[in-house]
Order: C-alpha cells, then structure tokens, then sequence
C-alpha cells in the first residue's frame, strides 16, 4: 500500500482514539459536574459506547498503521522518537483499560441513582476522582506522542 494511504489511516485513527477519548472525557466530566443523575446516565452510557465502538478499535489499529508505517518510510524501531511514541502509548493504554472498567462502574452506579430517584453515590464520587487521576496521564502521554510523531527529534 502506497506511503500516503498508510500515513492518512495513521493520522485518521490517532483523531478517532484521541478526539474519542477527549471528547468523551469532557461530555462526563462536565455533566457528573452538574450532578443531574439522569443526564450523568444518558452520558456515561454514551461513553461507555463511544468507547468500545471507537476508542477500542482504534486502540489496536494505531500501533499496527504506525509499525506499518515506520515499515514502510524506512524508519528504525530504535530511533529514540519511536521508543517514546510507543512507550508514552503503552502509558496511555494501561491508563484507558481501568478507565473503561471505571465507566462502566460509572454508568452503573448513575443508572442505578436514577432508577431510585437519588443522588450520585459517594462510590460514584470515588470511582470519579480516580478516572480523572487516570485520564490526566493519558490525555499529556497522547500529547507527547502527537509531538514525537510530527516533529521526529533526534
């Protein structure tokens, strides 16, 4: 496949993974901010789905578009640029794994608020600071990494 068409899959899933991901962070953050538990759960469950259609995929397909990628220019997997892209996107990762399961929980705990009319539980405030902590990491490691890949220091 030609250099431009692997270079355009690249770029387009790292805007679905990290335009998903903060998109997604700020819609809960802002809502869970305002405390209205039925909104918290029409979000969270709207999350929890924008995170398994298109921060999941894309999860798995950047890495495979960025090694083919490298492949392709002539890039070295030991060029100290790449070294950090991947190690700040394995940081990234193990951020967003416990953060899917955290939305879920989320989501579940909101539902639940909703169902019987109260508010968010103290769980769901705990469970939220955490997937803020978790997300601060992520959010400055795929910055980084954007830096990494346009700007390629030596």
């Amino acid at each position: 496949m030609d250099y431009l068409i692997i270079k355009w899959l690249h770029v387009l899933f790292s805007t679905l993974l990290f335009g998903t991901g903060i998109g997604s962070a700020f819609y809960l953050l802002i809502t869970t901010l305002t405390r209205d538990v039925r909104a918290v759960a029409i979000v969270a469950s709207a999350v929890v789905l924008a995170d398994w259609l298109f921060t999941a995929t894309t999860v798995v397909l950047q890495p495979l578009t960025g090694f083919w990628l490298a492949h392709v220019a002539g890039f070295p997997l030991d060029a100290a640029w790449l070294r950090w892209s991947i190690a700040l996107y394995v940081i990234a990762v193990a951020c967003w794994l416990p953060v899917v399961w955290l939305q879920m929980k989320l989501r579940r705990l909101a539902q639940r608020a909703r169902r019987e009319n109260t508010s968010l539980p103290m769980d769901y405030w705990r469970y939220f600071k955490l997937w803020v902590l978790l997300g601060i990491p992520a959010f400055f490691a795929f910055v980084a990494i954007f830096y990494l890949m346009v700007v390629k220091p030596a």
